[in-house]
């Protein structure tokens, strides 16, 4: 995937094929980078543009905050510069938050919706409350390598080493202090009350075997969202995008009318 030079205070992107447009929004404390296994498949049939959020991987010297509100207003940004009006869009983990931010604040931007493995509020049982609270001291306590490791060994076991540690070396290379910020941020997103305003065609992925982001925040989404289909991935965790790719692109592909 080859870089574009953007403007210093658009977030980096990089852009791939060409079609109708997709824009790719990644989860918290990792890179556009992480869709790479899908991306070859998207590109055949999308313009597909994938970000670094403000704050993350070549998107770092962008300053706070890293609202989700700002996060959409920069993706809007960024679409203004690519001289697109209306994209798909897949949000996958919390990147699934800043997709829903980004239809709730600018509703025409998005003619379609992907959520893989998202949530609406992530602070919503008592671990979710107890991890929410403890993420930061980690951070601080143990560095941003030694924490991927303890994220991928707890929450994406089903990954082979050699994925693993390419997952690892994406984590470990962001700004702590900075991820810290951004998942502060992250756990007091909430758009509940306004998943009724969504309105354009939603599809809803979860993984049958999520901890991270268990079946119930699916459900509250496809709940919430009128119209909304939900299809869960048997056998995958919050991995999904990296054990179970072409399962992703076909129900993608299949929503998209590709």
């Amino acid at each position: 995937m080859s870089s574009v030079p953007v403007p210093s205070d658009l977030v980096y992107f990089t852009e791939r094929g060409s079609g109708p447009p997709l824009l790719l929004i990644h989860g918290l404390m990792i890179t556009g980078e992480m869709f790479e296994p899908v991306i070859e498949h998207l590109a055949a049939r999308h313009r597909v543009i994938v970000p670094d959020l403000r704050g993350h991987g070549r998107s770092r010297g962008l300053a706070p905050p890293y609202t989700a509100a700002q996060l959409a207003s920069d993706l809007s940004r960024l679409l203004d510069h690519l001289g697109i009006d209306s994209t798909a869009v897949l949000g996958y983990s919390q990147g699934g938050a800043i997709a829903q931010q980004l239809v709730l604040d600018h509703p025409r931007r998005c003619d379609h919706l992907v959520l893989a493995c998202t949530y609406a509020f992530n602070m919503a049982t008592f671990r979710e409350r107890i991890e929410g609270h403890i993420v930061p001291f980690l951070v601080h306590a143990l560095g941003m390598r030694r924490f991927a490791k303890l994220l991928v060994s707890q929450g994406l076991k089903q990954l082979a080493k050699e994925r693993a540690d390419w997952v690892i070396g994406l984590i470990a290379n962001q700004d702590d202090k900075l991820m810290v910020s951004a998942w502060r941020e992250a756990m007091a997103f909430d758009s509940r009350r306004r998943l009724d305003q969504i309105r354009c065609p939603t599809l809803v992925v979860a993984a049958s075997n999520d901890d991270a982001v268990p079946f119930h925040h699916a459900k509250m989404l496809h709940d919430g969202i009128t119209g909304s289909r939900l299809v869960m991935i048997d056998g995958a965790g919050h991995a999904l995008i990296w054990t179970h790719p072409d399962e992703l692109v076909r129900v993608t592909d299949e929503f998209l009318g590709g």
